[in-house]
């Protein structure tokens, strides 16, 4: 599906767009390329083809789930202005 240069400027009005004239014959010739490329997409037999959650066959690399940090909550707590049931207390800020 080829856009003519009038169907380019049509459309650039109508989403607000401002197409020079010089430019809309090279917006109108690479909107083409791209339909006629996702014709071609469209064209291709995906009826067995499983489809993937990424387009490469990676691997994300995790490390270990070690505890790094020890656990500090009661000694921060106690130079804390408010607590409660291991919680701090703070004003209400929204009314």
């Amino acid at each position: 599906m080829a856009l003519e240069k009038s169907e380019v400027t049509k459309i650039a009005q109508l989403a607000r767009l401002h197409v020079d004239d010089g430019e809309a014959e090279e917006v109108a010739r690479r909107i083409s390329d791209i339909l006629e490329l996702i014709n071609k997409m469209q064209a291709v037999d995906t009826a067995n083809i499983e489809p993937l959650s990424h387009p490469l066959d990676a691997v994300q690399r995790l490390r270990p789930d070690q505890v790094t940090e020890t656990d500090r909550r009661d000694e921060l707590q106690k130079i804390a202005p408010a607590v409660e049931a291991g919680l701090y207390l703070v004003p209400k800020v929204i009314e």
